[in-house]
């Protein structure tokens, strides 16, 4: 059993995977499905109907909506990565910090010995906490 993760997008989505697969130094993929491509042009042109990134052992999934829907940036979504290296934590945490919102400083907590809270410049909520097994 996995779980896996899909980000919804509003005609930004190539970006987002871009600086994704930057931050977490893996490939961008080559099979990138576009809307066209699954029949659905029409008024959806360039928009990413389907993608996917493998970040840390989980399938991170990327679309655009169709042009036209109700997309809310950032709507009720919150990601969170464990890991018992501190200086990739604040790696991670300051390439999402640049261009978004600090939500929570990085430091310690009552339930983490260094975890923060930032929103990246796509919306999304990411929360980073450092584990004792190294996750």
């Amino acid at each position: 059993m996995t779980l896996d993760v899909f980000l919804n997008f509003d005609g930004d989505c190539r970006e987002a995977l871009d600086f994704y697969a930057e931050v977490f130094r893996v490939a961008v993929p080559d099979n990138i499905q576009t809307y066209e491509q699954g029949g659905f042009g029409e008024g959806n042109e360039g928009r990413v109907l389907y993608a996917s990134l493998p970040i840390f052992g989980s399938n991170v999934m990327f679309s655009d909506c169709p042009a036209g829907s109700d997309y809310v940036k950032g709507s009720n979504i919150a990601l969170t990565l464990g890991s018992s290296d501190k200086s990739e934590i604040e790696r991670i945490f300051n390439a999402f910090a640049e261009g978004g919102e600090v939500d929570m400083p990085l430091g310690q907590t009552f339930f983490s010995e260094f975890y923060g809270m930032v929103t990246d410049k796509f919306g999304i909520t990411w929360q980073l906490s450092m584990t004792p097994f190294g996750s």
